[in-house]
């Protein structure tokens, strides 16, 4: 089974991206913020991260440098699922270490076609 980890603040996209996903066949655990995905992330094994950027305590930039700052699967694909699309945005989350970008809303198919690309799963 291939785990991902989805953090974010609302709920509702939590939820969605659940609900998506699950439906594909994938095991999803939800955060609902930075520090509590950090510290989920640490506690099990993921095959990807799909983290918001905007949400309190610790934005997905704090997200992406703790896991790929950390000693536990710090190689992990993380993709990063926003409303923001500004090309600064992106070039701070491709060295801060992302794998890719998606912008909400998103597409079912686009999101599992890309989960199925970064996981390796067919």
């Amino acid at each position: 089974m291939i785990n991902i980890l989805a953090i974010d603040d609302s709920l509702t996209m939590r939820e969605m991206v659940r609900e998506v996903l699950s439906s594909a066949g994938f095991s999803v655990t939800t955060a609902n913020d930075g520090v509590h995905g950090v510290d989920v992330f640490q506690q099990d094994q993921y095959d990807a991260v799909i983290t918001d950027i905007n949400m309190p305590k610790m934005d997905g930039f704090g997200v992406i440098e703790s896991i790929r700052g950390g000693g536990v699967n710090a190689r992990v694909p993380i993709l990063v699922l926003t409303t923001e699309s500004g090309p600064a945005l992106k070039e701070r989350a491709r060295n801060a270490g992302a794998t890719g970008w998606i912008v909400k809303p998103f597409e079912d198919e686009g999101l599992i076609s890309v989960i199925r690309r970064v996981t390796g799963v067919r």
